[in-house]
């Protein structure tokens, strides 16, 4: 899956088809199934398709885009992005990110060692959770605390040492 252009914010990805009228099951990035509400409109690639209707279930959601009319449709865009223009989001406060920020990152330890590149963020209810993969292809996850991530930008992001698995 292909992280979000600089111009847009990811909101969700396509987990698959829900039914066969073309529902689509979504695994979200935001922090529910409100921010996808406010949208009339999501990039779908580089397809701009109307949000028709949108649901909660325990996995994500379900939504209903416009010109998505069976499960072999839905099942198609399995893995796509649904993203909205980045100049439609709020301001962000001190301390917050949008999860498509966080992608592709650097990641270092805090003595300076390369660690990898951040691949997910999750949010298992407690904190969010970044994945980083080690250039061996290695992959470990670390909480998004100040104890173990100090601090981060827009160009990478610095890991306490004791939290980088080998």
């Amino acid at each position: 899956m292909a992280g979000a252009s600089q111009d847009r914010v990811a909101l969700a990805a396509v987990a698959g088809a829900h039914g066969v009228k073309g529902e689509l099951r979504l695994k979200l990035f935001a922090e529910g199934i409100d921010s996808l509400k406010k949208q009339k409109a999501l990039f779908v690639g580089e397809d701009e398709r109307r949000l028709l209707s949108v649901r909660a279930n325990a996995k994500g959601a379900i939504a209903k885009l416009d010109g998505v009319n069976s499960r072999e449709a839905a099942e198609a865009l399995r893995g796509s992005l649904l993203e909205i223009a980045r100049e439609t989001l709020p301001e962000l406060g001190e301390g917050e990110y949008y999860f498509s920020d966080l992608l592709s990152l650097l990641v270092i330890d805090d003595r300076g060692a390369e660690v990898g590149t951040i691949v997910a963020v999750e949010n298992f209810g407690a904190s969010d959770v970044i994945e980083i993969e080690r250039p061996t292809g290695k992959r470990f996850m670390v909480p998004m605390t100040e104890n173990a991530v100090p601090e981060w930008n827009k160009e990478r992001l610095v890991i306490n040492a004791a939290f980088a698995e080998d």
